[in-house]
This record gives structure tokens, C-alpha cells and sequence, in this order.
């Protein structure tokens, strides 16, 4: 008998802002070490929460765009992020680091 498993989707266990939020957190604090990691995070929360044709619609940018932004590789304009995060029910904010 074969044994079947289903592939990982991260965005099936994303289920709240707060859940969201936490994610999006601990992939900032890793980000140095594995760059792009932040967009591909945002992409995950925002399939979680709204689908990409539902964000594409709140934002004005096309699926395509938003795939492309969100991924890896992804360079998004400072405007196209914060669409993002307001779509999903966050915000960017800056606070002081620890010396």
C-alpha cells in the first residue's frame, strides 16, 4: 500500500490576525539569515486570510503582481506592502532595537 501525505500549506494554520501577526514577527527576526523570507510570509497570510483574487481586488494590483511581489524574489514597492498588511488587518511599524 502506498502511503499518501498531503503538501504543507502554512496558510491552513494561519487562522487569525494574531495568528498572522506572530508569523509575520518571528520571519522578520529571521530575515537576515534567510533574505525574502519576510514577502513569502506576507503572501502565506494573505492567502490565509483573503485568497489572492479577494486581495488583488482590495489592493488594485493584479494577482500576477501580487504573487511576484510576495514571493522570495519579490521586490515590492513601500506602497504595495502596506496595501497588503491594511487588507489583512495589519500595520507596519518601527520601534527601537535592543543595543
Amino acid at each position: 500500500m502506498t502511503n499518501r501525505s498531503a503538501p504543507f500549506d502554512t496558510a491552513d494554520y494561519l487562522r487569525t490576525p494574531e495568528d498572522i501577526a506572530e508569523y509575520l514577527n518571528a520571519a522578520i527576526e529571521e530575515e537576515s539569515e534567510s533574505p525574502g523570507l519576510f514577502l513569502n510570509a506576507l503572501g502565506n497570510a494573505a492567502r490565509a486570510l483573503k485568497g489572492m483574487s479577494e486581495l488583488s481586488k482590495e489592493t488594485g494590483l493584479s494577482r500576477e503582481a501580487l504573487y511576484k511581489a510576495l514571493s522570495e524574489d519579490g521586490n515590492p514597492k513601500m506602497s504595495s506592502l502596506l496595501s497588503v498588511l491594511h487588507s489583512v488587518g495589519l500595520e507596519f511599524s518601527v520601534k527601537r532595537r535592543a543595543p
